[in-house]
């Protein structure tokens, strides 16, 4: 994917009077108008790319239609999964050759696909159709997932276990730019691995717990998104 949206993860701001700036700076990538500090994101389905939105433009692409989108935008829905069942078997036969890897389904390949961080960015690795098949279907939670604007965020703990967590796509895509950002030699180095466990540590502190196994069972009600009446009434 290319991530538009998120060119500051791999520019970083010298101080934070900068950061105030390039924040209120940016611009809606759909309509060139101030984006405001605080902006959503849009993706565009057929290019992968990640696009800053106004106010407007991310209203625009939250509602759900019959049919292939070329935009949808990225909700703002952060769960964990404690859980969610994922073996070391299952890891080692999805070929994920690294501790952590995020899953979505890509509606243009209809088909889910597995990304995981790398020096050089979001590195595609081949996801076995029946491995994955089984990983959901011991995984109802999985069913409400949307396409293209979440994943499944998976990281390996050192002694084997997995923390999952559901989230925006634009967050996957914000652990990529700190591992290009801040990863030094082979093993990535101090800062590298300081900001990859502040960034989890954010994830447990945004997320709420995922529903019980049965209800997932009966789906996950899909990530709310804001009415033209809510965005009138701000």
């Amino acid at each position: 994917m290319t991530a538009t949206g998120l060119r500051r993860f791999r520019e970083p701001p010298k101080t934070e009077t900068e950061t105030e700036t390039r924040a209120e700076a940016a611009r809606c990538d759909l309509c060139a108008e101030p984006a405001g500090g605080s902006h959503g994101h849009v993706v565009n389905t057929e290019s992968r790319a990640l696009l800053c939105a106004c106010r407007s433009c991310y209203l625009l692409f939250t509602h759900e239609q019959t049919g292939r989108r070329r935009h949808r935008s990225v909700p703002d829905r952060y769960l964990h999964l404690p859980s969610f069942r994922l073996t070391s078997a299952d890891w080692e036969e999805l070929q994920i050759p690294v501790r952590t890897a995020f899953f979505f389904r890509n509606s243009v390949l209809d088909r889910t696909v597995a990304l995981y961080p790398s020096p050089a960015g979001a590195t595609e690795s081949l996801l076995p159709l029946e491995t994955w098949e089984r990983v959901t279907a011991e995984n109802p939670v999985l069913a409400g997932v949307r396409p293209d604007v979440e994943a499944l965020l998976v990281d390996r703990g050192p002694e084997g276990g997995f923390a999952c967590h559901l989230v925006p796509i634009d967050a996957c895509y914000e652990l990529v730019g700190l591992v290009r950002l801040h990863w030094k030699g082979f093993d990535g180095g101090q800062e590298a691995w300081r900001a990859i466990d502040g960034f989890f540590a954010e994830l447990r502190r945004r997320g709420h717990p995922a529903p019980s196994r049965r209800a997932a069972s009966r789906r996950v009600p899909p990530a709310p998104v804001p009415s033209r009446e809510d965005d009138e009434g701000e």
